[in-house]
């Protein structure tokens, strides 16, 4: 496997996901190289709902998490509170995070993850690329992969 994009990932997504505790955020994106950047208990104006950025350097380009919430009310926003509260948050969603080195990530990663948050463990996709794909422990389905030609 190599680092095929000599250059960073360039993109302007922001991506917020709304969850009810930040320390199980922490633990479980601290396993793939995540590291807190900034913490706000009020979310910028006040409100008992905090904001956490996280965020994971690569040779490849940095990725950065955004998280809001911090309470059980955070399924109380108004967008949200009228699906079922034991719908997995990330329903039919995956979130692809694109690494320099996923056979490494993997092995460091694989002895720390439950049989339940294990997806798919590392394997090499019928489009040659290698790739392992986790459930967090809100239900978000994460995929961690080599970089494949989406454009960038």
């Amino acid at each position: 496997m190599s680092d095929s994009n000599p250059k960073p990932i360039v993109n302007n997504l922001v991506l917020e996901l709304h969850i009810p505790d930040f320390n199980r955020a922490r633990e479980f994106y601290g396993m793939f190289g995540f590291k807190e950047i900034s913490y706000d208990p009020t979310s910028g104006g006040g409100s008992d709902l905090g904001y956490m950025v996280l965020k994971r350097e690569d040779r490849m380009g940095n990725t950065l998490i955004n998280f809001y919430g911090d309470k059980e009310k955070v399924s109380q926003h108004a967008y949200f509170r009228d699906i079922p509260i034991h719908t997995p948050r990330g329903y039919e969603v995956e979130i692809t995070i694109p690494v320099s080195d996923v056979q490494g990530l993997w092995e460091k990663a694989k002895g720390k993850l439950t049989e339940k948050q294990i997806a798919q463990p590392l394997t090499l996709k019928r489009w040659g690329k290698w790739d392992f794909r986790v459930a967090d422990p809100f239900g978000f389905y994460i995929r961690f992969t080599e970089l494949v030609a989406w454009g960038q």
